[in-house]
């Protein structure tokens, strides 16, 4: 995986606290229930606390599922996944414009 310091640092600023965790298939689904109210694991979650800090967190088992889907090797897609995560904690929502800015830190980070 990338230096996620230099990776955060690009999208979010070095003075941007986010703190980021690996986490189990039963905690992700459990955040994912409370928060999105999604009864079902995911592979990333990001919470935004405040305009200069928020948290991260990965389910490496659903991690491994989707990439098969991108047709992304894992260690490519959990850059990926971060550089998504990092996208919405700057305040974007899915879609073109998120896209447009996920691809150009993709394409400078060679994901």
């Amino acid at each position: 995986m990338h230096n996620i310091e230099s990776i955060k640092n690009e999208i979010l600023g070095k003075d941007y606290d986010l703190s980021f965790s690996f986490i189990g298939p039963k905690q992700i689904q459990k955040l994912n229930k409370i928060y999105r109210n999604i009864d079902k694991p995911t592979d990333i979650l990001s919470f935004p606390l405040n305009e200069n800090e928020g948290e991260i967190y990965i389910c490496k088992t659903e991690a491994k599922k989707e990439s098969k889907k991108f047709d992304r090797e894992y260690e490519n897609f959990l850059t990926f996944l971060l550089i998504h995560g990092m996208v919405h904690l700057k305040g974007f929502d899915h879609g073109s414009t998120m896209e447009s800015i996920e691809s150009k830190f993709r394409k400078k980070f060679g994901i």
